[in-house]
């Protein structure tokens, strides 16, 4: 059986809105994929923000470190970043983090329901 990786999945090309959204909740899963991301997320969810230095001071890890997971995380739509004068603020995006609740959720219903 040979199959063609270059040929278009039938899926892809009948529904390009779910692929894209598809493509988007992956995003965001790849965002939660580093056990350091998911902590700072919790870190976060526990105020309504919170500064760079502050999660640092929470952390054992680098402010480059840090700051580079804070990034992926808003990059995913998953944190909000506030300039605040001379700090950078972070903030969980609740509503985002429904969004993508609800989408693993439908994916686990849309998987064992026996369709």
């Amino acid at each position: 059986m040979t199959e063609s990786v270059l040929e278009p999945d039938r899926a892809t090309v009948a529904l390009p809105n779910c692929v894209s959204d598809s493509r988007a909740v992956a995003a965001r899963f790849a965002a939660l994929s580093h056990p350091a991301r998911i902590e700072i997320i919790k870190y976060l969810s526990a105020s309504n923000s919170r500064c760079c230095r502050e999660v640092v001071d929470r952390f054992d890890l680098a402010q480059s470190t840090v700051s580079q997971h804070l990034k992926i995380l808003v990059e995913a739509g998953l944190v909000r970043f506030e300039p605040d004068r001379q700090r950078s603020r972070y903030a969980v995006d609740r509503a985002a983090l429904a969004e993508i609740s609800a989408s693993l959720g439908a994916l686990v219903d849309s998987c064992c329901s026996g369709r």
